[in-house]
């Protein structure tokens, strides 16, 4: 990379008022100040909204901020980043908040954005330029300098970035920087525990210095020559499972076989996974078949394929035929990974923000870009900065129909998370709470750690975990002593919350964190469509809650009225298989559900559920409800319970009111 940096080009103000973005793209120049209240929060979901990564290189640099919403438009359309000369981007707090599609900054990259200023930056987004060679910073004294004329070097974006991240940017990119450092091999543990990839020192912790879970197991982990790390050192850290799913693989391979030749030298690549699960149900997509996308998603789904089929790497994939021709999935790769692959004490990074939903078997499970999957996949290390952790401590006991995605609904509305106070903060939860959840409710608060801005979620292992392993995977599996934080271990800061005050919520549309108590919504609003399934809530447990409800529905008299949709998505098929078991099928049937085969849908935009006009009113049990997400009308974001229970009242409602009014 270059040592300094000028401005060339346009700053582009990703303002709140729609007039301000169109008079830029008609050429107008603004300052800061003339520019007005910039936007927060800008997902990824809005630089590239899914229906335009339908391919991975330069092309993307047709679409970015297509999806940006500033007041109630759309202002910014195709190429028109590219066509205005922009060269900076400028937004306000946690830029680039949700995915971790690597497809967003490459988008930017490819229209001219060599810079992004923000007031605070999402971490897997950060790292994903830092990854491809867009600088960022927070300091907006050095846009004023950029403008005034001034060439500013290289240095002054390294501020405030550990060492290792400060190479990287250095060298422009990860792939550049990796090509010239040493990787040894991992090497492997004796332990059951940690029966992956780890680092070759005495399995006693170096120091005495009290640490988190996570913090031990990265010491494990540590590439060889990083004797020891502290918090906030950037390190390398072996994974013992990696993994893609079918929006990145293509990217992934293509990126890496551009860095290490064809075909690459894959290490370990039976803990290398490709999952099939994002795109399946696009031929039942509204976008996908009206505009004609389907060729694109071919195109993805044949990298993904090609790098299942040219390399000895584990495969999961769509049903195909095997299931009465229904289209869909063997499962979503979060529910599998946990279903199949992770023990606690490992590290699991994938191509997705909800990577962390394995924290709650006890194991550092994070999203990563598509640059660093392609890295780990020849090298076998991933790149993390050591994080501090942020104690969860959720004493007492949930009330009846209160579950832990009322409790993650219940974290994002407070205003220190809202603010971006836990970006990059590793989300230990406990307490006894926590203690009595199912590894299926764990998995909630860990998975939506992605929501909360934070780098991972994690629960200590215990009787619940080895019970779920022996139960889910036939392992007979056995808690090591050093598998828990440590009395006295250094926390940021501890959120204490009493479980018995946390009652059932909403999240209005636009973002996860406009929480609400359903009893306070003081309106009521009508729904076009209800929707359970997801990572998130496509689980066993969350089955058995849509069941609780819909139950008492049919036993008195209800079902889904006309007019509202009831789409339930099982999140794998040993999910599908556990309610047929248990005699769920007949009861959705009588209250008038839509079932969907295992595939991420209309999460992501791609399949039943999503909305078709912008009129239409979701709730939705899935983790973000970003504008875009789910289609172009508006998403509430709720429980299981609050789902299935809004879905037979034709209204946002919560079980119990529903109870209340026709009980």
């Amino acid at each position: 990379m270059n040592d300094t940096i000028r401005l060339d080009g346009r700053v582009l103000y990703l303002s709140q008022d729609p007039s301000v973005i169109d008079a830029q793209l008609a050429g107008r120049n603004f300052t800061r100040a003339s520019a007005g209240p910039l936007r927060d929060n800008v997902s990824t979901d809005e630089i590239t909204p899914v229906t335009v990564m339908l391919t991975y290189d330069e092309r993307l640099g047709q679409y970015p901020y297509v999806g940006f919403k500033a007041g109630e438009r759309l202002p910014i359309g195709r190429n028109a980043v590219k066509d205005g000369g922009f060269q900076v981007t400028v937004a306000g707090k946690r830029y680039g908040k949700g995915s971790s599609r690597e497809s967003s900054p490459l988008a930017e990259l490819s229209a001219g954005i060599r810079l992004i200023v923000a007031e605070s930056f999402e971490r897997i987004y950060q790292q994903n330029c830092d990854n491809i060679g867009i600088l960022t910073t927070t300091d907006f004294s050095v846009l004023d300098r950029l403008l005034a004329g001034e060439s500013i070097a290289i240095d002054e974006f390294l501020k405030g970035r550990d060492a290792l991240t400060q190479q990287i940017i250095r060298s422009g990119g990860l792939l550049a920087y990796s090509r010239f450092a040493d990787w040894p091999a991992p090497g492997q543990r004796g332990s059951s525990a940690a029966s992956g990839a780890a680092n070759d020192e005495e399995s006693e912790e170096t120091s005495a210095e009290p640490k988190t879970l996570a913090e031990k197991i990265i010491d494990r982990h540590l590439h060889p020559g990083t004797a020891s790390a502290r918090r906030g050192d950037g390190v390398f850290i072996a994974a013992d499972w990696r993994f893609s799913h079918d929006y990145f693989t293509g990217m992934c391979a293509h990126l890496m076989h551009r860095a290490f030749g064809k075909p690459a030298p894959l290490h370990a690549p039976d803990h290398i996974i490709a999952f099939q699960d994002h795109l399946v149900l696009a031929p039942q997509s509204i976008p996908h078949v009206r505009d004609g996308l389907l060729p694109g998603v071919a195109n993805l789904m044949a990298g993904h394929t090609s790098f299942s089929r040219d390399y000895p790497v584990r495969s999961h994939g769509s049903l195909d035929d095997r299931f009465d021709g229904a289209p869909g999935s063997e499962g979503i790769c979060h529910a599998l990974m946990a279903e199949q692959y992770a023990l606690p004490g490992q590290v699991a990074c994938g191509t997705d923000s909800h990577t962390p939903h394995s924290g709650a078997l006890g194991c550092l499970a994070f999203g990563a870009g598509a640059t660093e999957i392609a890295n780990s996949w020849v090298t076998g290390y991933v790149r993390c900065k050591v994080p501090e952790t942020l104690r969860i401590e959720i004493d007492g006991h949930l009330h009846d129909g209160v579950t832990a995605k009322d409790v993650v609904l219940h974290l994002l509305h407070r205003d220190a998370i809202r603010s971006g106070g836990a970006i990059g903060l590793v989300f230990e939860y406990g307490g006894a709470a926590v203690r009595a959840m199912s590894i299926d409710e764990r998995a909630t608060l860990t998975n939506m750690v992605a929501e909360l801005g934070g780098f991972t979620g994690i629960v200590e292992p215990d009787e619940r975990t080895v019970a779920f392993l022996k139960e889910r995977r036939g392992i007979d599996f056995v808690l090591e002593s050093w598998m828990k934080s440590d009395a006295g271990a250094t926390y940021r800061d501890t959120i204490r919350i009493d479980a018995s005050r946390i009652e059932p919520m909403l999240a209005r549309p636009g973002d996860p964190g406009n929480g609400v108590p359903a009893r306070q919504l003081g309106e009521d609003v009508a729904i076009d469509i209800a929707y359970g399934g997801s990572c998130t809530a496509g689980k066993r447990e969350d089955f058995d809650f849509y069941h609780d409800v819909l139950r008492w529905g049919v036993q008195h008299g209800m079902r889904v009225p006309e007019g509202t949709r009831l789409y339930l998505q099982f999140g794998t098929m040993a999910v599908r298989a556990y309610c047929e078991e248990q005699g769920y099928l007949p009861v959705f049937e009588r209250a008038g559900v839509t079932l969907v085969m295992p595939g991420c849908g209309s999460c992501a935009n791609c399949g039943p559920g999503q909305s078709a006009h912008a009129g239409d009113v979701t709730i939705s049990a899935i983790n973000r409800n970003f504008p875009g997400r789910s289609g172009p009308g508006e998403v509430w974001l709720a429980s299981p319970y609050t789902v299935a229970a809004s879905a037979l009242a034709g209204k946002i409602t919560s079980f119990e009111q529903l109870k209340r009014a026709h009980g």
